[in-house]
């Protein structure tokens, strides 16, 4: 008798085990979704929901017509090379905004050369919030041509998702905790691409008991994180910390001075912020630098910039108290509205661009190969990395490689030669240094500067 309460015991386990999966496509018709946006058609083939490409239409969206939280979510996905496509998570159409347009995460069905399925964009607002270009391993999971199986988790700030198995993207992101779920058709503007298909089968949602079908192995894609002021645990464990706090000025004062400006610069909401004085209505206070100086390190934050907009992040910057206080010299990480400031038009070849080393290399997409920055607008916020290692150095926006180059190198010298700084015969040449924000009169916002040191 007790092994036959045993054996009841274990097949309701087991049950229960598989009971948390529900079904999101009954494979006989649409029967709890809707399309939205855009015209290209949706249709039912041997139990696969098909989107056709359509021209003279923006991105097409069929979309569920419930809201889902947390959840862990998976589908098989095929699409014909030449059409990009992607699964939206958690993503919005309120009449309200942007005139009910989709807007959210969405997972990336990319089958071109780039190779960034499962990666993460931010449909209708940020951009690329987590290219592949930073996991090469996740780049080779899907297979064109062929049937896919995607896993995606979506638990509480964390985004992951798998292709066949493999890792592709680890995401922390406090934006949105709810949203539908959507399959994309993407606009398309050449006649050769109409006709082309994207399908989807075996979708089906888990929302309870996630444990139970969480993958392992997630940590294997390389952690992108958006927390505002805050490190993850991942973070910790590799040792960085908080540059800026956040809420006070501690580890900042003004350059080649001893205490943080009295005005110019403020504290609002977690956001550091430079005022603007072009219209005379504030003193210029001046740039703004850590206590602590730097070798070998990786610094991120973020940024938004203001309509016409020009600031920087300085590193390797020398203090001299002979010179007035707010003032520094150090090779720049250029922050520019490039549409805007004339600046992005001086120089060479437009060196002093936004991501650029300031009057010295012009930034460009390496992660693509190409000269698209994807870098967000004015009143958007960017990402920015820096990575100092030794003479090497990187400068990301948003994930993606703009500038590497070799501070030692006589490259590099020769660059400078020719450059603004040609006065200057030791410059960048420092083995430490401050960083710096520029007060460059704009006001500019930052939040999440982070740091660990090699």
């Amino acid at each position: 008798m007790k092994s036959f309460f045993l054996i009841c015991a274990i097949i309701l386990l087991s049950l229960h085990s598989f009971a948390q999966w529900k079904d999101l496509f009954n494979g006989k018709d649409l029967k709890g979704w809707v399309k939205r946006n855009g015209n290209a058609e949706y249709k039912i083939i041997n139990n696969t929901i098909v989107g056709v490409s359509q021209l003279n239409t923006p991105n097409s969206f069929l979309c569920t017509e419930q809201i889902y939280g947390d959840f862990v979510l998976e589908l098989d996905v095929k699409v014909e090379a030449g059409l990009n496509s992607g699964i939206q998570i958690r993503s919005i159409s309120d009449p309200a905004v942007m005139a009910g347009k989709v807007h959210g995460y969405q997972v990336e069905i990319d089958p071109g050369d780039r190779a960034w399925s499962g990666g993460i964009f931010d449909e209708g607002r940020n951009g690329w919030l987590y290219p592949l270009s930073v996991n090469p391993k996740g780049q080779k999971a899907f297979k064109l041509g062929q049937w896919n199986k995607y896993h995606i988790e979506a638990i509480g700030n964390s985004l992951k998702t798998w292709i066949n198995g493999i890792p592709c993207t680890n995401l922390l992101d406090p934006q949105t905790a709810r949203g539908f779920i959507a399959l994309q058709v993407h606009q398309i503007k050449k006649e050769e691409q109409v006709g082309l298909t994207v399908q989807w089968k075996n979708i089906r949602i888990a929302t309870d008991n996630l444990k139970e079908v969480i993958f392992k192995g997630g940590e294997e894609a390389p952690e992108i994180s958006y927390l505002l002021n805050q490190l993850s645990e991942n973070e910790k464990r590799k040792g960085w910390r908080l540059l800026w706090d956040g809420k006070t000025t501690e580890g900042w004062r003004l350059a080649n001075y001893d205490t943080f400006p009295t005005v110019g610069w403020a504290i609002q909401d977690g956001v550091l912020k430079v005022f603007g004085t072009k219209k005379d209505t504030l003193v210029k206070s001046g740039d703004i630098i850590t206590d602590k100086e730097f070798s070998n390190f990786e610094l991120e934050m973020d940024f938004k910039l203001t309509t016409g907009a020009n600031s920087g992040l300085k590193y390797f910057v020398v203090e001299d108290r002979k010179e007035r206080a707010g003032t520094g010299l150090g090779p720049e990480f250029q922050i520019l509205d490039d549409k805007e400031h004339p600046d992005a038009k001086a120089g060479v070849g437009g060196n002093r661009t936004t991501a650029s080393l300031y009057d010295l290399i012009t930034a460009e997409n390496l992660s693509e190969g190409s000269t698209a920055k994807r870098m967000n607008p004015p009143g958007k916020w960017n990402k920015l990395r820096l990575v100092v290692r030794d003479g090497h150095v990187e400068h990301w926006l948003n994930n993606l490689k703009m500038v590497e180059y070799d501070r030692y190198s006589q490259i590099f010298r020769n660059l400078v030669a020719k450059s603004k700084y040609n006065t200057y015969p030791n410059f960048a040449q420092a083995p430490a240094g401050h960083i710096l924000l520029q007060d460059h009169g704009d006001e500019v916002h930052f939040r999440s500067i982070k740091i660990r040191e090699f």
